[in-house]
């Protein structure tokens, strides 16, 4: 389970309620064309900028009441009206796609977290709204595992972001592990690299755990499906730290083997 793209939520899961699995799909739909616009393809910047400002203005018309203007919003107009979702958690995402379109770096590690906040956290948050379980102290815990989850994905696709141009991994680390980008272009795994890397992990896992309790909060088998999703997470943590830190030619990959021992853990959150 690579937590990679928007895959790292579920997405109409056998183990989902059926009810629940039409406005996942919608928000799904929503997140992943989005950040296809912001990733793929040879668009230039202000293409994809011009992308999202239209995605934002769909929101509007919505917000307002009125039909959308393409026909594949429609769905979306109905599940939020329908569940009454916070249109605020959809433009954050469009926010933080935009922001991938023009910020390669980020100074240091709150910076990196408030891009989280907006390109992570608010699919976790229209999750607890679906269930009815987004009080405060839940949305705290989604937060801490949504933000884990998208750190997760930086560490383990450091070699494919810079191919992208992007670096995730906070400048002042960089510095503070005596790494440069000329090592991370090179794909040399030092001393150094295996520290800082290990920094990142467990400061990663530290925050996992930090929001795991919730799935004691979620009902039946929404509870099941983020439990796997939180392990799947630890698991690749755990890949990174057997490899010493070296993604470059070991990328966290899970097997089948992996995905028992994710289930067994799962049985003893």
């Amino acid at each position: 389970m690579p937590v990679d793209h928007y895959e790292n939520f579920p997405v109409a899961s056998l183990l989902l309620p059926r009810r629940l699995r039409r406005p996942i799909e919608a928000i799904y739909r929503f997140a992943r064309g989005a950040d296809d616009i912001a990733d793929e393809g040879d668009a230039s910047d202000a293409e994809r900028l011009q992308g999202l400002a239209d995605y934002g203005h769909e929101i509007e018309r919505i917000e307002r009441g009125a039909a959308p203007l393409r026909p594949a919003f429609n769905e979306l107009a109905e599940v939020i009206a329908e569940w009454q979702l916070p249109t605020a958690l959809f433009r954050d995402l469009l926010d933080a796609f935009s922001q991938d379109v023009v910020t390669k770096r980020y100074a240091d590690y709150p910076q990196l977290l408030d891009y989280c906040r907006r390109s992570a956290n608010p699919v976790g948050r229209l999750l607890l709204h679906l269930v009815g379980r987004a009080s405060e102290e839940n949305l705290r815990r989604s937060d801490c595992i949504c933000t884990a989850l998208q750190l997760v994905n930086f560490w383990q696709d450091i070699a494919i972001d810079w191919q992208k141009g992007r670096v995730y991994l906070p400048q002042c680390d960089l510095e503070r592990f005596a790494i440069c980008e000329t090592q991370i272009a090179a794909e040399r795994c030092s001393a150094d690299w295996t520290a800082l890397l290990t920094f990142e992990v467990r400061r990663t896992r530290d925050l996992m755990n930090a929001g795991a309790a919730l799935v004691h909060q979620l009902p039946g088998r929404m509870g099941w499906e983020i439990r796997l999703t939180v392990q799947g997470g630890l698991r690749i943590l755990e890949r990174i730290e057997q490899a010493r830190g070296d993604v470059f030619r070991q990328r966290p990959q899970l097997g089948a083997a992996d995905y028992l021992f994710i289930g067994s853990r799962s049985l003893l959150m």
